[in-house]
Formats: C-alpha cells, structure tokens, sequence
C-alpha cells in the first residue's frame, strides 16, 4: 500500500480547504487520530511509514475518510466523534444537545468558586448534554442536584453523562420514576413525564441527580426550593441565527439557540418563576450573550433580585450575571 499517515493527512486536509472549513489541518489531525487511535507523539514518529494491507488498517482508512467527508458537509467535529471535553471531564454529545463551549466554564467556575458546602441542591435549567450540572456534581460534590429540559432527547444525553461521571465515583443505582418504563439510558423513551434519578456514594458523601423533562418550572412542585438555580438557556435572536455558521445553524439544535424576538425570551420567564424555587439567600447564575449584561440584569432587579452582577469570561466578554435572593 503506498499510503502513509502523512499523505491521508495531506488529502483529508485539501479535502476540508476546498469545503470552506476554517481550521482544515486542526480537523483533519484530529479525525485522523480519532480513526486510527494515535496519538501525536506516535504520528510523528510513524507518518511516513507505508501502512500495511491488515484489515484493520483498511478500517482505520475507511473510518477517516468517511469522517472527512462528514466535516466536509459542515457536521460539527464533535458530533462526528460523538464527545466533547468539558472542565476536564469527557461529555457524551450528539444532534440533540447544544455541543458544550469553553465560554460555558465561566459560569461553572463561578459557581463552584463562591458556593461552597456539600449540601447545597442545585438545580440547572434547560440541562442539554448536562455539561454545567453534571460537572457541578462531579466537581463541586452537591449533595442533590436536578436537571430540567424539554426536550426528552437531551435528557437522555445528559443522563447518559450523569451516569458515565458518577459511575467513576461508586455508583450504587439508578432508578426511574413509575410514569417511564424502566429501560438502559441509551435507549429512547417516549413516555412523558419523564425523570431518572442517580443515587450514588462517592468521596464527597452520598449524592443524588435527577433529570427530569419540564418545559422550565413546569414539572416542579410549588414547593421545591434550592439553594442555587443555574441556566444557559437560548439566548441567540432569531433573527440571527440564520447568519450563523453552517455547524451552528444547521446542525446543533435550533431548540437550545433560539432566544426568539430579542434574545431574552427565556431570561424573562426564568428571571419572574425561579424566586419561586429558590430558598431565602440563594443565587441564579445565567450564562448570557456578550451584549445581554445590562438586559439581563435589569430583569434579575425587576424580579427582586440585589447584588447583581455581570461576569467576563477569558476573552473579556460579559459571560454570566448573578442575582441574590
């Protein structure tokens, strides 16, 4: 075979270019290593070797050039490979959640920064893939968090990764409510309403996550109060989003994008409902859009909130607002 891991580079790289992908060579590396399991000391040391006739080999090919053609159709990279990092910890993604962003860090390293204590519940609305609760549990040690989102098939994503992280720290069980029919995570459940809790002993203590399906407050009781309520909801204008790049806006889910008229849509219900669900002294931590500070904010203060305040992210963007209760 006269192929060498440079030269399905060089074509998988052209291949990309010609497609419009900005980071072509960033990609291309990348769904190589994922094809072939290497890693960039064994590329470096192996890219100008002949690849064998073996089977497997022909499969690792095979794999990465069907992934470029993937990238190629502007399929988001991490839901080619199914898997997106996260504060450090591995999330499973796919069409169904929003694909997790670095911008996202800022609100769960505030989070984790200024409430401390075991026993804080925590309550994440509009969960997606689970990225913010489930590394506030996994991280942070709260002893009860609870994932909301509307969307069923995110739920199961979200799930999915609440499992896989507690799981590394001595899962004892799992149990679904009576109203869904008891079932692996993986699979699709069609029953509504739905919930999966996770009970587990890790070394934190004991801890509990629940995902439950709810078009924000709605599944809730009247009388479900927590300690801190975290949310990044949709918050592009719609119209917006068509201007978006073809990753964002034709592939992750138009659901967790669009903030509809002017953005703050969800920021108005959840702003006027959570006072409701949290406990006297809690705090809500929005993530917000770079120009949505002094909007979001202001609501926070219409719905009776004190000590607001507008966080920046690495780059100097506004990134998170906080409100005391």
């Amino acid at each position: 075979m006269d192929l060498t891991l440079q030269l399905l580079l060089d074509h998988g790289t052209a291949r990309l270019a010609e497609a419009g992908i900005s980071e072509a060579v960033l990609d291309s590396k990348y769904l190589l290593f994922e094809a072939f399991q290497t890693d960039m000391t064994h590329f470096l040391m192996d890219r100008y070797r002949r690849l064998t006739d073996e089977d497997s080999v022909k499969r690792a090919i095979a794999e990465y050039q069907r992934m470029i053609e993937l990238r190629a159709k502007r399929i988001p990279l991490q839901q080619i490979t199914g898997s997106r990092e996260f504060m450090g910890l591995e999330f499973k993604i796919n069409e169904h959640v929003l694909i997790p962003r670095q911008d996202t860090e800022t609100l769960v390293e505030l989070v984790l920064k200024e409430q401390k204590g075991r026993e804080l519940s925590v309550l994440d609305v509009c969960t997606g893939s689970g990225c913010i609760g489930v590394s506030l549990m996994a991280l942070g040690g709260y002893s009860q968090v609870t994932a909301l989102d509307i969307s069923q098939e995110a739920l199961l994503v979200a799930a999915f990764n609440g499992k896989m992280h507690l799981s590394g720290r001595t899962l004892l069980d799992y149990t679904m409510s009576a109203s869904a029919e008891a079932r692996p995570v993986s699979e699709k459940l069609t029953e509504i309403p739905w919930k999966l809790e996770l009970q587990a002993e890790t070394d934190f203590g004991s801890q509990s996550m629940v995902f439950l399906k709810s078009d924000l407050f709605s599944a809730l009781t009247e009388d479900q109060q927590f300690d801190v309520i975290v949310s990044n909801p949709p918050y592009i204008p719609s119209d917006v989003i068509e201007g978006l790049e073809p990753e964002v806006k034709d592939y992750e889910p138009r659901l967790a994008l669009d903030g509809m008229e002017d953005g703050l849509y969800f920021y108005r219900k959840i702003a006027a409902e959570c006072s409701r669900h949290l406990k006297p002294g809690g705090a809500v931590y929005f993530e917000i859009g770079y120009n949505q500070g002094e909007a979001v904010s202001e609501l926070l203060k219409q719905a009776g909130f004190h000590d607001i305040r507008v966080i920046k992210d690495a780059p100097g963007l506004d990134r998170v607002v906080y409100g005391g209760f």
